[in-house]
């Protein structure tokens, strides 16, 4: 058996007139994040994490955003399709662990239903799904409110 990990970002600004996206679930915001697809920061870093993991190169490979195919993409339905990708390649997905930092909104209240989203989507307990957040102290663009990023780290093997 041979255990790897991966590591995964990606961050949005904020943009008027969007919902807002995390790890499938819908936030209750005013704002929404700017981006190609429907911009779950989350989801996207969970991906190149898991896509790192197994050594597949990373979401702007397999989903770019010069591609109209993706523009709106559900996100979840991107992360499928990676965990399709990374079971015909004999990968198992183990654990996920990641970190999203926003001054606003206030997200702890949307962590299990975050956890269970990921986890049934992903094919693995809810347990093995792990997702923090914190804020920027006030410090930087994210500080400012500007938008959102995220870490994440995931754990596959054979």
């Amino acid at each position: 058996m041979s255990a790897r990990s991966g590591i995964g970002y990606d961050s949005h600004r904020f943009e008027e007139g969007r919902k807002l996206m995390l790890g499938g679930v819908e936030i209750a915001s005013d704002r929404g994040l700017a981006g190609h697809s429907d911009a779950d920061v989350l989801t996207h870093a969970i991906i190149d994490a898991l896509l790192g993991a197994a050594g597949l190169g990373d979401i702007g490979q397999h989903f770019p955003d010069t591609d109209e195919k993706w523009r709106g993409a559900d996100s979840l339905e991107l992360l499928a399709q990676v965990c399709d990708f990374l079971e015909e390649h004999g990968w198992n997905i183990i654990h996920i662990d990641a970190t999203v930092i926003c001054q606003a909104p206030t997200l702890g209240p949307y962590r299990d239903e975050i956890r269970r989203t990921l986890a049934a989507n992903i094919g693995i307990n809810s347990l093995e799904v792990n997702v923090k957040f914190t804020t920027n102290e006030g410090m930087g663009a994210i500080g400012r409110g500007e938008g959102i990023a995220t870490m994440a780290v995931a754990t596959v093997d054979r």
